[in-house]
């Protein structure tokens, strides 16, 4: 036979061993060149023992042994590899592609407990093994004698653990904690505790200061009272030999006076309604100031030892000494002496008068807390105490009166005692006690809430606000690095200024009032449609 007719015969052949047995020739059969299957044939021939080729002729038929078509051929000719592949056409993609991106559920190896895991996993195999037959071969389950050992082991070390609390893998830890003093900027928003407002809903208070004034030279004295705010809303100050006056409306700032040499100013007081300011000295004067025309108006003298308190009632301005006196000044006549109260026996540094004017409350260094009543309707008050409370155990300084129960006085002890009391002078009874595990340097009522705030010193020199009668603790005002002297309250009553030895003035906008029940309030006052306009529908 020819060449040519063994071409013929082989390309039958691999047609009828191919996968298109019927139809159409493929295409790149149809494309193959004729010279170039010659010269592939002619190559396979010659080297028998790479293709393993062999051609026997038979009765003019011709057959190819299984398996004699290597790689090389069948690739050419349309393998998967071939550049013109029958399954593939150009420009076709692919149908399985690889993943662009890793898997988001990642274990993770350094929280992960693989023993514990790998008994969890091996838990029925290790219960099909304690089932085996008495040859000692298992009744189900192929585990290694390798394997088996370890189940065991593990099994013995995992007795009394809950595994069915536990997990195969992990996927995440526990958040790392915070650096040492790092400080989250939204505490504000996430972090601090809304307490229930005692009229109705809730409210937010901030639990960081709306300003911060410098105070430098505050003498840090427990037992000294050196701020006040007036009704017509000026703080008035002594910062060491000096006595400044901050409108808390414009922010302007003026010295009243500066004293000469070792003088200065123990205690601030000002009229409860007015521009007057009394002003108790070191050398036991009291001094009334005219804040509008800056200057002194008169001193007035009987102590003989510094004057560390004052508390205004009209006319009549009382101050506490380190003599353990007290002494009324009526400031309208010449004879300004008109009593002398001698129920101490160490320095007086609490007064303050009820919201009544009924009642004058004294707390000195003795430990005693005495409620003088006025005598015969005059603001200033008789000379013998209608009751002396023995109970704290260190001085008393704090003194603070309900507003809306002009009978309940709260009082506050230093180190030694760190509680505040109330007490009901209708009849001397005991109300309540409170351990705030801290000095108590100074209490207000809230005017807009049945709330109470208390400033303290040692050891974290907070303010905190209190649920009264409940006395539950509201929140912690944090801040000051040294004791909290003293705190005042603006005429409004929606602000808090608290003056600390850390030589700085706070303002904590602490009582606003609740937008939600103002609205009520002004709808309730809203006069009632006219007869006329309720008739029209």
């Amino acid at each position: 036979m020819s060449q040519f007719n063994y071409i013929n015969d082989l390309n039958n052949i691999i047609t009828m061993d191919g996968e298109l047995t019927k139809g159409p020739a493929p295409r790149w059969q149809k494309k193959l060149d004729m010279s170039a299957a010659s010269a592939s044939f002619n190559a396979s021939s010659m080297n028998t023992s790479r293709q393993k080729l062999s051609i026997s002729f038979s009765n003019g038929q011709q057959s190819i042994p299984a398996g004699t078509l290597s790689g090389k051929t069948p690739k050419k000719l349309g393998g998967s590899g071939s550049r013109n592949s029958p399954t593939k056409s150009k420009g076709q993609t692919p149908s399985h592609k690889q993943p662009s991106g890793g898997d988001r559920f990642i274990p993770n190896r350094v929280t992960t407990d693989f023993d514990l895991g790998h008994f969890m996993v091996k838990q029925n195999e290790a219960r099909k093994e304690n089932d085996c037959d008495g040859n000692g071969e298992e009744a189900q389950g192929n585990i290694s004698p390798k394997n088996a050992e370890r189940i065991k082991i593990l099994s013995e070390a995992m007795k009394g653990c809950d595994i069915s609390k536990k997990r195969i893998l992990s996927y995440q830890t526990k958040a790392p904690a915070a650096p040492e003093g790092h400080m989250n900027p939204l505490k504000v928003v996430y972090s601090v505790k809304t307490p229930m407002s005692t009229k109705s809903g809730s409210r937010f208070i901030p639990n960081a200061p709306d300003r911060i004034l410098d105070a430098p030279d505050i003498i840090n004295d427990y037992y000294l009272n050196l701020m006040d705010w007036s009704g017509d809303n000026v703080v008035a100050v002594a910062l060491g030999s000096s006595v400044y006056l901050w409108n808390a409306a414009s922010g302007t700032i003026e010295v009243l006076y500066e004293n000469e040499g070792s003088d200065h100013a123990c205690s601030l007081g000002w009229i409860q309604e007015g521009h007057i300011l009394a002003v108790g000295t070191n050398t036991g004067t009291v001094e009334l100031w005219d804040c509008e025309q800056m200057k002194r108006l008169r001193v007035m003298d009987g102590h003989t030892g510094r004057v560390g308190v004052l508390a205004w009632n009209s006319y009549v301005v009382c101050s506490g000494s380190r003599d353990g006196t007290i002494v009324n000044h009526d400031v309208r006549t010449r004879d300004h002496n008109v009593a002398v109260l001698r129920g101490h026996s160490q320095e007086v540094c609490g007064l303050k008068w009820s919201t009544d004017g009924k009642y004058l409350a004294s707390g000195g260094n003795d430990n005693l807390v005495n409620v003088w009543s006025v005598a015969n309707g005059a603001p200033h008050t008789t000379t013998n105490p209608v009751h002396a409370f023995n109970q704290h155990q260190a001085a008393v300084r704090a003194l603070a009166w309900c507003p809306w129960q002009p009978n309940i006085l709260a009082s506050g002890g230093g180190t030694a005692d760190r509680c505040i009391k109330f007490w009901n002078v209708n009849n001397g009874q005991l109300i309540n006690s409170v351990d705030t595990k801290s000095q108590v340097c100074g209490l207000l009522f809230s005017k807009n809430y049945k709330e109470l705030i208390s400033a303290h010193g040692y050891v974290n020199n907070q303010l905190t606000i209190w649920k009264y009668p409940s006395m539950t603790r509201q929140i912690d005002l944090m801040g000051h690095t040294g004791r909290v002297l003293q705190i005042a309250m603006s005429p409004d009553g929606t602000t808090v200024m608290s003056a600390g030895a850390d030589e700085t003035l706070r303002l904590w906008n602490c009582f606003q009032p609740d937008p939600l029940l103002t609205k009520k309030e002004k709808s309730a006052t809203r006069e009632k449609p006219s007869l006329l306009k309720q008739s029209i529908r």
